[in-house]
């Protein structure tokens, strides 16, 4: 367990590093998606950028993540056993933390877009499977190490819906329907 308990806090420490590219996402997509100069190829030209950085910043955080409890884990204990366990779970690490920047970028657009009911519907059948998929991978015996794969297809499972709904030809970088957005007034309360 105290393998596991290394392996998370360094996972949890690599992730926020993506959170910039939603941030930027959802900074400037609104003003192409449906602000008054709209212009959704300058959208979808952010939106790969975004993705190409993310790329770019998961491998690099995954090599890197993936390298210290590798390379270097006298680090964080001396024992062997516990190093033993850390090295078993290096590869469902590295592709967990590698495509969590660009998961970042794609779910950032979605909320820029103001695609709420999708990101919704699609985090719930993600928690709602990834906990299912959990549950069966520790009862089958594959103890933590089936959790890590776990957390492998709840990431990239994430990362393909996003991705899926952005590049569809109705998704909101490809379509023209303007009804979707709905001008109202404000009142204040």
């Amino acid at each position: 367990m105290a393998a596991h308990q290394v392996m998370i806090q360094t996972f949890c420490m690599c992730t926020v590093w993506g959170e910039p590219l939603s941030q930027t996402a959802q900074s400037f997509m609104p003003e192409f998606i449906y602000g008054v100069n709209r212009n959704l190829a300058k959208a979808r030209m952010l939106l790969k950028s975004l993705v190409i950085i993310g790329a770019i910043l998961g491998s690099v955080l995954g090599i890197i993540g993936t390298c210290v409890p590798w390379l270097f884990p006298n680090i964080f204990t001396p024992d062997q056993k516990i190093i033993q366990e850390m090295h078993k779970v290096l590869i469902p690490y590295f592709l967990a933390l590698a495509v969590t920047p660009p998961t970042h970028s794609l779910e950032g657009t979605l909320l820029a877009g103001r695609d709420l009911k999708f990101i919704s519907l699609s985090m719930s059948g993600c928690f709602s499977l990834g906990g299912l998929l959990l549950l069966l991978l520790s009862s089958s015996g594959y103890g933590l190490a089936g959790c890590w794969w776990a957390l492998v297809a709840f990431q990239w499972t994430r990362f393909f819906l996003s991705l899926r709904r952005l590049i569809s030809p109705d998704g909101i970088l490809f379509s023209e329907d303007m009804s979707r957005y709905k001008l109202e007034k404000l009142r204040a309360v």
